[in-house]
């Protein structure tokens, strides 16, 4: 069941993963994913109106970098990435992730498998100044006060799926004052009030909020609906909806160019 939207305005989706067998694959905590192609991808949002997205590398792909460069030169300029790197990487192979679409890094706190998190403030700090990245968390907010030392040095940062837990919204909110950005994503992963969460993250910065899919929802209790879509749009309204659904993401990822397909 999908959950039909009704939305009709045009969809950055902040959130996706792709998942071809053509490219390694890593059990993570025993788990290996399901198939998601970019042609099931398209496939399964033709009908909400996405005009580009970032697709998110996750912990069953390792360090692995091919099938995030295959996806993007399938999806075309609308689309970026979100790689997982090692500590060491090198400056010329982040300026060529760069070129390919590559606009920020992931270290998944939750799942493991990233660079070690003291590794994290250099990693980010390089590549924000080389390229202008930023650093995507994925973790749940009751651990921010434990993370605060590594989290204060990182220079931009979003955090993924509303932080996952309604006790950690307060951490949360105040990481959104220092100008952090917060995906709309996973609403099946946490124990959040959804609607109150999203208003009270537009409340404190309405630029911060971000809306995506997270499909194919690996993992999730409840995988995406449809109509997530209009969940975000409601708790927006029509004066920020629009920016929610699209411009906020845009402006963060800087993507090549528009259109999917």
């Amino acid at each position: 069941m999908t959950g039909r939207s009704a939305v009709t305005r045009p969809v950055f989706d902040a959130h996706l993963h792709i998942v071809d067998p053509r490219f390694p694959l890593v059990a993570n905590h025993g788990y290996l994913p399901p198939t998601f192609t970019v042609a099931d991808y398209l496939a399964r949002v033709a009908s909400l109106g996405v005009t580009g997205g970032a697709v998110v590398s996750g912990s069953f792909q390792g360090l692995d970098r091919t099938h995030l460069l295959d996806a993007l030169r399938r999806l075309g300029p609308g689309f970026v990435g979100v790689a997982r790197l090692p500590a060491d990487v090198a400056d010329h192979t982040i300026r060529e992730l760069d070129a390919a679409g590559v606009r920020a890094i992931r270290f998944n706190i939750r799942r493991g498998g990233s660079a070690r998190i003291e590794e994290l403030p250099r990693l980010a700090r390089r590549v924000h100044d080389l390229v202008g990245w930023h650093v995507e968390l994925y973790l749940d907010a009751r651990d921010l006060p434990d993370l605060a030392p590594v989290v204060a040095t990182l220079p931009k940062l979003s955090i993924d799926h509303l932080g996952l837990s309604r006790e950690g919204l307060p951490q949360l909110l105040r990481l959104v004052e220092r100008g952090a950005y917060v995906k709309a994503t996973g609403f099946g992963r946490g124990d959040l009030d959804v609607p109150a969460a999203l208003r009270a993250v537009l409340a404190v910065a309405p630029h911060a909020l971000v809306a995506g899919t997270d499909l194919p929802s690996t993992r999730a209790p409840r995988p995406f609906r449809d109509s997530d879509l209009d969940l975000i749009a409601e708790a927006a309204g029509p004066d920020l909806a629009g920016a929610v659904l699209h411009d906020n993401a845009r402006a963060l990822y800087r993507p090549r160019g528009g259109g999917a397909g």
